[in-house]
């Protein structure tokens, strides 16, 4: 499905029924992370999973706002061009994170739940080696046009313990030209500092809410004390995943999260 957000067409997955959840995926994927999570769950809620400005099979204007309160905005706006007028699950991953977690300081009362995957919301936080090489004009470009199939393939087994070559290629032949410009683009806005003030302003609301942290372990671009500094009143650990942990763990997040929901109702 598809949907005009201002200037951007964004498709997007819009699954079962019962609550509004809204699933934000990372880099550099596409709503296709979620592809073995919502199944599960759409028997149970109303799945609604984008392609992020820019990435997947949306489009992005080059000027696009990657600011804080720029994302907030654009998960407002898609939200209400949505019909969605009730409060809503969010779930975020990697730069899902930044994008929600900023709309639920910006919009507390429209947000039911937050589950939190391995993402970042921290000014303390310092990039990966790849986020420094991106954030780095010329170098970036550079990077990118160097990045083969094969050479992809071996980082994402590396930062992954269960991917498949299959996923992998699914996410490979979505990274078109105008897809890594916007990673480019987003890195270079992405700058830590940025979360001063927004962090300790996130804490305190989901402190408030029904929220939960899944975070997997083996995750070499994400250090595993961040998991425990957003606030939530549980957090999680699964020992055998990587970064992508829904892709990784399907099956186990959705029983997780379904838990997780049914606990709000009991």
């Amino acid at each position: 499905m598809k949907i005009n957000v201002d200037r951007s067409v964004i498709h997007y997955i819009d699954q079962g029924q019962g609550a509004p959840t809204l699933l934000l995926h990372g880099n550099p994927d596409s709503s296709e992370v979620w592809s073995a999570v919502i199944p599960a769950l759409a028997g149970h809620v109303r799945c609604v999973a984008p392609d992020l400005p820019g990435f997947g099979l949306s489009t992005a204007p080059g000027d696009f706002d990657y600011s804080l309160d720029g994302m907030a905005a654009f998960v407002d706006r898609f939200v209400t061009a949505l019909g969605i007028t009730e409060p809503l699950n969010l779930v975020v991953h990697d730069i899902g994170g930044p994008f929600g977690l900023a709309w639920v300081v910006k919009h507390p009362e429209k947000v039911k739940s937050v589950v939190v995957m391995n993402t970042v919301f921290h000014a303390d936080y310092r990039w990966h080696l790849f986020g420094r090489l991106w954030r780095t004009p010329v170098i970036g470009e550079i990077v990118q046009a160097l990045t083969s199939r094969s050479g992809f393939t071996r980082e994402l087994k590396r930062a992954s313990r269960k991917l498949s070559r299959d996923q992998i290629n699914r996410t490979y032949d979505l990274i078109t030209p105008s897809v890594k410009k916007m990673m480019l683009r987003w890195y270079r806005a992405a700058n830590p500092r940025n979360f001063t003030g927004w962090e300790e302003k996130l804490q305190k609301i989901l402190a408030t809410k029904h929220s939960i942290v899944l975070w997997a372990e083996h995750d070499p671009y994400i250090q595993g004390h961040y998991a425990d500094r957003f606030g939530t009143k549980k957090v999680e650990r699964f020992t055998d995943s990587g970064h992508w942990l829904p892709a990784e763990l399907p099956e186990a997040v959705a029983s997780r999260m379904l838990h997780f929901y049914k606990e709000a109702i009991g």
